[in-house]
């Protein structure tokens, strides 16, 4: 079954809706899920489409320009229309703590998060036996005498090369340049716990125990070049006390940015994120 994804953005203004499922079903497509919202802070309106096509249904092209001539245009949208037969293509990159690739690979194994992961990049050795296992090709990238701009250098050649659609730094402890962020912008996802700006540097969950904290989290965001406050995709709590030793605190918290890190690239890869200034609109 052909099917599409449309998300689109713009002011809000009446009519939006009746006309773009107009469109679609004057082009033969049959809606088979749709979520709006409207944002009074910023005026502005985000909707998310997913619909099959029929006979009748123009090709991908076609169906395309028919879009932005008659309904993009009108309303002033920054709109993308998705293929849902195509995959995302991901470029994980990660340093020496394993847990979030190693969940990530696990889902791309069985089949539970329908992504192609053409490469792995790491700064360090440590995880390259066990991305081979997955047949994935992995690339040690070491920040060398040359510096680190000849490094995200060899970053950007693979990216483009293979076409990455996302990547996503799954516990990647190097800061990216300012450069870098620009061209990844929208497509580059980290992962951190979430006692930011607390506990900076390494070590957080022995300073989190030091101070008793009670709660333990994560958070996903996009990355910018403003460290750890890129538009927020997801974030996830859990309740800790006392008797949680820092080791226990380290365990809780990896479990944690499991979850939230392959959500936030579930919801990327399905296009259920839309960018709405410094911050996001998900339709989970």
């Amino acid at each position: 079954m052909r099917a599409y994804i449309l998300t689109l953005s713009c002011p809000d203004v009446r009519n939006i809706v009746a006309d773009v499922t107009g469109f679609i079903a004057g082009n033969d497509g049959f809606i088979l899920e749709s979520t709006q919202f409207g944002d009074p802070a910023t005026a502005t309106f985000f909707m998310r489409t997913h619909f099959s096509c029929g006979d009748k249904t123009p090709d991908y092209e076609t169906l395309s320009a028919r879009f932005a001539d008659h309904i993009a245009g009108k309303f002033h949208m920054r709109w993308e229309l998705h293929d849902c037969a195509r995959k995302s293509r991901l470029l994980i990159m990660v340093s020496r703590f394993g847990h979030c690739l190693n969940d990530l690979l696990h889902r791309y194994h069985s089949g539970t998060l329908a992504v192609e992961i053409p490469a792995v990049i790491s700064n360090h050795p440590d995880m390259e036996k066990l991305v081979s296992w997955h047949n994935i090709p992995y690339f040690h990238l070491p920040i060398g005498g040359d510096g680190k701009e000849a490094q995200e250098a060899r970053v950007l050649e693979i990216v483009e090369r293979e076409r990455i659609d996302l990547v996503v730094l799954a516990r990647y402890m190097q800061i990216l340049s300012p450069g870098l962020c620009e061209k990844l912008r929208g497509r580059a996802i980290n992962i951190h716990h979430s006692f930011l700006p607390g506990f900076k540097g390494g070590r957080p969950y022995h300073q989190a125990h030091a101070r008793g904290v009670k709660i333990i989290g994560a958070t996903a965001h996009y990355v910018t070049a403003d460290l750890d406050e890129g538009p927020i995709i997801e974030q996830e709590v859990s309740r800790v006390n006392h008797t949680f030793s820092p080791e226990a605190l380290a365990a809780v918290g990896c479990d944690i940015e499991n979850r939230v890190l392959a959500r936030a690239v579930k919801y990327h890869i399905e296009r259920r994120v839309l960018l709405n200034g410094i911050k996001t609109v998900v339709f989970s």
